[in-house]
Formats: C-alpha cells, sequence, structure tokens
C-alpha cells in the first residue's frame, strides 16, 4: 500500500454522522497535567467548540485534510511568507513561515475573560510610563524597586518630563497568554516595544479560513478587520495632523527577523513603509525623503527597540534609527506608537509588583492573574525560591543583557547548582517564574491530531485618547512535539486563533474607511529615496552583472582557445578584464601568461562569503550578491517570481563555482558552463523589469542606473580596444562586437565587413541599437525627462550634462590620423567615448546628491 493509499485508508470508515468520532479516534491525548483544548475536561468527549467545528466540516472535509494541508503550505510559498531564526542569520536564507491547519478556539466565555484582564492590564501599562516619566510616584513609594526601572538600560532619561502627544503612551501592547491545568487563563509576560505578530496573524487568519470557510462563518468567529481600522482612526485623531496625518511604518529592514510581516502589514494599512535612512528631521519636525523632496510624517508606528531609535540620544553606533528623534517627540511634532521608554514594563520581574500596583493607580485588583514571580534583587525572594528551581523557569531580568531562558525540568543536577551560583552572585539579573504545563491544542500531521503545547498572544490596541480595544484573535505559537517552550526562534510553529462571539459577527472592512477611488487615483504612492537608491542600484548591478558574465565569458573562450591570439587582442582583454575586476590587480596580464590569467579569473568568479575585500575579485559571484542585496531592500516592489529569480541566480552562481574550486584545474568548459546558466537567469531578471515593473519614477531610476552603467563599461571598453589596437585583426574586432552584444544584428547588417565605418556606425550612432552609445544617451535623456516630470525639474537639467546624439557625425568620427610611430589615432572618436564615460559618472553623483542624500537641504536642526 503506498502512503497516499494508507492516508486514504484513514477517512474509509467515515459515514455522515461520524466526523467527532473520527476526531477522537485519530487524535492522542493531551501529555499528564496538560489541559487538553480537544476534549471537555475529565471526560474523553470532544469540547463544544470543537464538536461544532467537526460537524461544520463533515467528512467530505475531513477526508480532505492532506489536500488542504498542501494548499496552505503552497500558499504560504507563493506569498512569500517568511520568518528568519536566528542560528540561521549565517546562511542568509529565509525560512517559510510554519502555519499549522487547525486553528485554536476560544469560546465566547474565555474570551470575556481574557478581555476584561487585559485591556485593564493595558490601562495598567499606561499609567505606569505616565508616572515613571513623570512624578515616579511608584518609586518614592517604593512600590516599584529602583533597580527595575531606573537600573534598566531600557529606561530612557531622555524622556523625563516628556507627554505624549494624545496623552497614550502605548497604542499596541501585546500579551502572552497561556492556558492552565484548571482553565484559568495566566499572563506569562508582556511586549511594549515594538510587539510583533499583528501580520503573521492577519496572514494566518486569510489562510486557515480559506481551508474552512463553511466552519468560519457557521462557528460565528469574529473578524480582525474592525480592530485594525480602530487603531489607524485612533492614530489619527491623536497625531498633529488629525485626518491628515501621514502615518509610516518603520522598519530595521529586510535583514529583521520578521520583516515580512512590516511588508505584510504597511500594505495591509495603507501605510509607507521606511527606514530609519528613509526619514529626515528639519526644525524639529519630521519628514520623509522622498524623490520630490521632503514630505512631512506626523505619526510612526516602530517596529524596532528603543535604543536603536536616535543616533544622537540613545546608541550612538545605530543605523536604524533617525537622529534628532526624540527632539521631535519631545517638541510634540510627531505620534510615536509606541512612545519609547517601555522597555522596563516587559520584564519578567515586573509581573510580582503589578498586583499592589494596580491597587495604587487604579484603586482595582487585577482581574486576570500572573504566574507566581520572584525578582532574585530582593533577598528574601532568592533564599525563597533556590530550591523551587527543578519546577521553575529561571528568566533574564534584563533582556537586553543575553542571557538565556533556562527551564528547570531540563536541567541536571549540576547544572542547577551552577544557576544557583550564578544567581547567588548577581541575583539582581536574573528572574525566576513558575512552570505551568501549557494546554495542548490539536495539530494535524497528515495522519492523526497531534497535541503541541500552545501559547497565545493577545493585542490590545489603543482607538482614541486613554481607549484601547481587544482585537478579536491572536497568534498562537505551538512548541515542537516534547519541548516545554513555545518559541518561533526555538523551531516552533503558528497557528490562527478563532475567538466566538454570541453576537453578530462584525463585517467591517478596511475599505470602508479607504479614500475614494478617484482620490487613489490622482495620489501616487510616494518613491522614498531609499527605494529610489536601492532600486537605482538594482539597475546598475542588473547590468554590471550582465555585462561582467559577458568579459568572462568572451575571455575564456579567447584564452581557452585552439587558435592562438594576437598580441593587441590579448592586450585588450587583459585590460578590459582588470578595468572590470575580473582579477586581482598584481595579476599577470593575459599577454605574460595566459593560463595564469584564465585561472586567476575563474578563482575570482564567485569569492567565498567572508574573504576580506582585499583578498577579492567585484566579479560575477560578487555583483550577483550586490544585485540581491539592492532587491532585497525593495522586496515590497517586486513580484515573488521576480525575487525567487534573483535568489536562484545568486545561489546558483555561488554553488557551480564552488563545484568548479573543488578541481584543482579550474575547468573552462565548466566555468562557461556556469556563465551561461546565469546568464540565461539574468535574461529572465531583466525581462522582470523591463515588462513586469509599473513605470514611475523608483523604476525609471532603475532604467537610469542600468544605462549609466552601459555608457560607462561599453565607453570604457571602446576606448581600450582603441588604445591597443586590437580593432585592425579578425578576433580582436569580433570580441568587441560581441561585448557589445551586437554579433548577430553586425552580421546581419553589414556580413563579413569589418572596417570602423561599419562598427562605429552600429555601435556608437545607431538608434535602433539598444548596445549603442546613441541609443544609450537617448534613452537616458529620455527617462529624466519623465522623472522631471514626476520628481524634480532638475532631473531635466542632468539631462542636458549628457553628450548630444543630435551632433554626432560618423564621418568625424570614422576620421583618424597616423601618429608619428605609425599608429592611427581617432581623435574625435576618443574625445566622444571620453565625454561619455565621464557625463555618465557626473550624471550619477548628480543624482544621488539630488535624490538620495538631499545633501543641499537647509534647516537641518541639529
Amino acid at each position: 500500500m503506498t502512503p497516499e493509499e494508507s492516508r486514504d485508508s484513514l477517512f474509509d470508515d467515515l459515514s455522515p454522522d461520524s466526523p467527532r468520532d473520527w476526531a477522537l479516534s485519530f487524535s492522542m491525548a493531551a501529555d499528564a497535567g496538560h489541559r487538553d483544548e480537544l476534549r471537555q475536561p475529565g471526560t474523553d468527549d470532544l469540547a463544544p467548540t470543537w464538536a461544532s467545528f467537526f460537524d461544520h466540516v463533515g467528512t467530505d472535509g475531513l477526508a480532505d485534510l492532506n489536500r488542504r494541508n498542501d494548499n496552505l503550505q503552497r500558499q504560504i510559498r507563493d506569498n512569500g511568507v517568511t520568518y528568519n531564526v536566528y542560528a540561521d542569520a549565517a546562511t542568509g536564507q529565509q525560512r517559510p513561515w510554519a502555519l499549522d491547519l487547525f486553528p485554536m478556539i476560544v469560546s465566547p466565555q474565555d474570551w470575556a475573560k481574557i478581555e476584561a484582564g487585559v485591556l485593564q492590564r493595558t490601562r495598567l501599562l499606561n499609567a505606569m510610563m505616565a508616572d515613571l516619566y513623570g512624578k515616579r510616584e511608584l518609586l518614592q513609594r517604593a512600590l516599584l524597586p529602583a533597580a527595575l526601572v531606573q537600573g534598566h538600560p531600557g529606561y530612557l532619561r531622555a524622556m523625563q518630563g516628556v507627554k505624549p502627544v494624545g496623552g497614550t503612551w502605548l497604542h499596541i501592547v501585546a500579551f502572552d497568554l497561556a492556558h492552565g491545568p484548571d482553565g484559568r487563563w495566566w499572563v506569562v509576560g508582556q511586549r511594549t516595544q515594538a510587539p510583533s505578530g499583528l501580520g503573521y496573524l492577519l496572514e494566518n487568519r486569510i489562510a486557515i479560513a480559506r481551508q474552512f470557510p463553511k466552519a468560519f462563518a457557521g462557528m460565528k468567529v469574529q473578524r480582525l478587520a474592525a480592530s485594525y481600522r480602530a487603531l489607524m482612526d485612533g492614530i489619527k485623531a491623536m497625531a498633529p495632523e488629525g485626518e491628515n496625518a501621514r502615518i509610516a511604518l518603520l522598519t530595521p529592514g529586510p535583514y529583521n527577523e520578521t520583516y515580512f510581516e512590516h511588508a505584510y502589514l504597511a500594505r495591509y494599512l495603507g501605510l509607507t513603509l521606511v527606514e530609519g535612512n528613509d526619514l529626515t528631521v528639519r526644525d524639529q519636525r519630521l519628514y520623509l525623503k522622498t524623490l520630490s523632496g521632503l514630505e512631512p510624517v506626523h505619526a510612526l508606528i516602530k517596529r524596532l527597540d528603543d535604543e536603536w531609535l536616535d543616533p544622537l540620544e540613545l546608541r550612538s553606533d545605530s543605523r536604524l534609527g533617525v537622529p534628532g528623534l526624540l527632539q521631535v517627540l519631545r517638541a510634540g511634532n510627531l505620534l510615536l506608537a509606541n512612545a519609547p521608554g517601555s522597555a522596563p514594563l516587559e520584564s519578567s520581574a515586573l509581573l510580582g509588583f503589578l498586583p499592589a500596583i494596580s491597587r495604587h493607580l487604579l484603586g482595582e485588583e487585577l482581574a486576570m492573574p500572573s504566574l507566581a514571580t520572584w525578582w532574585c534583587g530582593e533577598d528574601a525572594a532568592l533564599r525563597e525560591v533556590l530550591p523551587l528551581l527543578k519546577d521553575s523557569v529561571i528568566k533574564p531580568t534584563y533582556p537586553q543583557s543575553g542571557r538565556d531562558t533556562a527551564m528547570g525540568q531540563s536541567l541536571k543536577a549540576r547544572e542547577l547548582d551552577e544557576w544557583s551560583g550564578r544567581m547567588v552572585r548577581h541575583p539582581d539579573d536574573y528572574t525566576v517564574q513558575a512552570w505551568l504545563p501549557l494546554s495542548q491544542t490539536p495539530t494535524w500531521t497528515g495522519e492523526h491530531l497531534i497535541p503541541r503545547s500552545a501559547m497565545l498572544r493577545v493585542f490590545a490596541l489603543a482607538d482614541g485618547p486613554q481607549s484601547w480595544r481587544m482585537l478579536p484573535g491572536g497568534l498562537v505559537r505551538l512548541a515542537p512535539r516534547g519541548q516545554l517552550m513555545a518559541s518561533m526562534q526555538r523551531g516552533g510553529s503558528s497557528a490562527d486563533c478563532w475567538v466566538q462571539t454570541e453576537g453578530t459577527v462584525d463585517h467591517t472592512s478596511l475599505l470602508q474607511s479607504a479614500p475614494s477611488t478617484m482620490a487613489l487615483a490622482q495620489h501616487k504612492r510616494p518613491v522614498t529615496s531609499r527605494a529610489a537608491e536601492n532600486l537605482f542600484w538594482l539597475g546598475r548591478y542588473t547590468e554590471r552583472a550582465e555585462n561582467s558574465i559577458r568579459l568572462a565569458q568572451i575571455v575564456l573562450t579567447h584564452l581557452g582557445g585552439e587558435e592562438p591570439n594576437s598580441r593587441p587582442l590579448m592586450a585588450w582583454l587583459s585590460a578590459t578584464a582588470h578595468e572590470n575586476s575580473l582579477v586581482l590587480p598584481d595579476v599577470p596580464a593575459a599577454e605574460q601568461s595566459a593560463r595564469v590569467f584564465a585561472r586567476s579569473l575563474m578563482a575570482g568568479l564567485s569569492p567565498a562569503p567572508g574573504t576580506p575585500l582585499a583578498g577579492q575579485t567585484f566579479s560575477v559571484g560578487f555583483n550577483l550578491r550586490a544585485l540581491k542585496a539592492s532587491a532585497a531592500q525593495v522586496r515590497e516592489r517586486l513580484s515573488q517570481e521576480h525575487w525567487n529569480l534573483i535568489e536562484r541566480t545568486e545561489a546558483g552562481f555561488a554553488s557551480d563555482c564552488a563545484s568548479m574550486a573543488a578541481d584543482a584545474e579550474y575547468a573552462t568548459t565548466e566555468a562557461l558552463a556556469a556563465l551561461q546558466n546565469a546568464s540565461e537567469l539574468l535574461a529572465a531578471i531583466t525581462g522582470a523589469q523591463t515588462d513586469r515593473m509599473v513605470r514611475d519614477s523608483g523604476w525609471r531610476l532603475l532604467s537610469v542606473g542600468r544605462h549609466i552603467e552601459r555608457l560607462i563599461t561599453l565607453s570604457r571598453a571602446l576606448m581600450l580596444s582603441l588604445e591597443h589596437g586590437c580593432l585592425h585583426d579578425q578576433a580582436g574586432f569580433e570580441a568587441v562586437v560581441a561585448l557589445f552584444d551586437s554579433t548577430i544584428t553586425f552580421h546581419a547588417q553589414y556580413q563579413q565587413r569589418r572596417d570602423m565605418v561599419a562598427l562605429i556606425d552600429l555601435l556608437v550612432m545607431d538608434r535602433d541599437n539598444p548596445r549603442s552609445l546613441a541609443w544609450v544617451v537617448q534613452t537616458l535623456r529620455s527617462r529624466l525627462a519623465k522623472l522631471s516630470q514626476s520628481a524634480t525639474p532638475q532631473d531635466a537639467v542632468l539631462a542636458q550634462g549628457l553628450p548630444d546624439p543630435d551632433t554626432w557625425v560618423l564621418a568625424d568620427l570614422s576620421n583618424w590620423q597616423r601618429h608619428p610611430e605609425g599608429e592611427r589615432h581617432w581623435g574625435d572618436l576618443e574625445a566622444l567615448l571620453e565625454d561619455c564615460e565621464d557625463a555618465a559618472g557626473e550624471l550619477s553623483e548628480e543624482i544621488t546628491r539630488l535624490h538620495f542624500s538631499h545633501a543641499d537641504r537647509k534647516n537641518q536642526s541639529l
């Protein structure tokens, strides 16, 4: 029996009234001591929520589970949903998001308790922030130890006395909850700096609801859109510009493990996704650097921790923040969600002090309990907890300390003694929390329902000044089978959370609050300077990679051929390869040792990652990695197919070169095959850039970058061919035409003629040849003219600095003089080539100054 037939046989005995029986038959019970979410406590019957779920799924749905699971995983891959694990950072690979087929289901009664407890705690944390950076009564009354606040590295003295815009400190607060064996929900921790999960849970909801549409509708699962809309309305209500406020989402960048979520959330909420260098401060106000100039930003949702926000006042080595950002905040010109300085609230040690603080600040007892927590900085707590370590969780008091969390049950006696010693020596640094067996929710393995420990992250969102609402759902994190900790960074996975309602399901859509179609059509999305710069360099590195591949192919073909090459051709190949960094500077010229030159070129095609810059070439592999790095910075602008092509090209070429390097002979045939494979994939990448990207200002800069690179490379290569005289023999002439990628066109138009007039006509003058200098200059002028209409009028002025092809005369460029030594000298042509190369370089610098650096802008308040 095949595996597929074996799986299908699981459903052979299903009858119309047996879905519940099937679920019980093919599910394992939860581990001893853990609450079983699938079953009613103390019985072998399904919990009412799960009984309803399986009734709605029905026998047909159960027989289709494997296909649904395959569709789910395919959807995750097709949507490019990723989550990077810290341990995988060295590989540079992105891990597909792990999502289980079955959701966690929360009843209306349980959700009512969660909602009351979480909203109360959100009010409490907001009041604590106001006190810690205001009157500091909690410290004066010793309700909170000073070491947990002023000794915390995340306590920001620069925020002392600051009153946030709108009077709200915390706009998005996340709480990690555990469902205990007794049925109570417990708070395990809280996140206030930059809580993650809002984007992933939304993707989870969309993906799982598509797999079980009947169950989702029939079980009255509450929708999420209304809460996201309320968050945006609340931010606008509190922002300085009100309804007209420009809101951006600040991300650390594509190398952050949750970058997919940042881009996804920005698209869903209609926000501009920005990095720190997209923003600048002028006159105590925050501005977005765009191609059209500086545009004000009134509200910022941050997705990086506070210490990185402002290198002037916080971490001076930060490249993620904005210099002067805290001054903008103090001036009241920006709403920052969440307000900086909340890191002390994330410390696990705080949980033990919250009951007394709640009574003081709110006059209320906490509605939802926290797990028993001891801060070891108190001597009595340390003495009490040391004998309990075996059944507890040891956590760092200050997360920035770099210390890990340890599960007492997984430690041996010797390890427990070592932990006790460290805690006695540095008690302030450790917090101990009681261990709670996490409830276990059913997950699908392809054959059985397997229980896995789960933790639920829920969110409170500000919908106005001093007002919050709960997002009716959450992000479920599942621990690997047999492990105690539910953590995505430790190889865990996720699940959707369905919150049932007894009332009417809210069908609010964000589209209801979106601008009209006419307004959207008239308002184009701004192109940030960072995105424009990376698109510009994406174009340059794409062209540079193509040119370096073509040049490497030409060099290896000629040096490894049967026929001897002329000295001028060897000199031109050597000089051009050196100019384009295909070989190291100290490699002997090809005319001195063709074999050594070829081996050096092949060895440098793809330097191993980590090779010092001084010891590597900037050859094909380097250019492909640079291309990928630029593309990674603008992932949100590229299709998934486009990005996949880029990854395949870079990884495939590196793999081919690694295999080739294992052969001490550096076989020319293998090198040429690797170059050909990369060339074909690059052609597909070029096609995606040319035919599948919106032709906005960003795309025009990508095109400008490509053509600047082409103009520099081809002008310089043609100049070197004149200097070395390689055009006067057949092989040299053909090599130059091949570098211009014009061999077929040349022979179709001129047959076997190989004179300079024909070459200049096709490679310099022809307005229909996309590799001719005239076509490149003409295209650059056209792109800049279009850019001046959508970006800045100065772009039209930049076009005037380029040579004008209308003034080029073939007869003049073909005229040559003989040097006293007898060599031909092409004065007008050489002058034109030098002019083209210089103009392209100057254009690149001017575009950088005008659009990327904004260095000429005045009134910088720093």
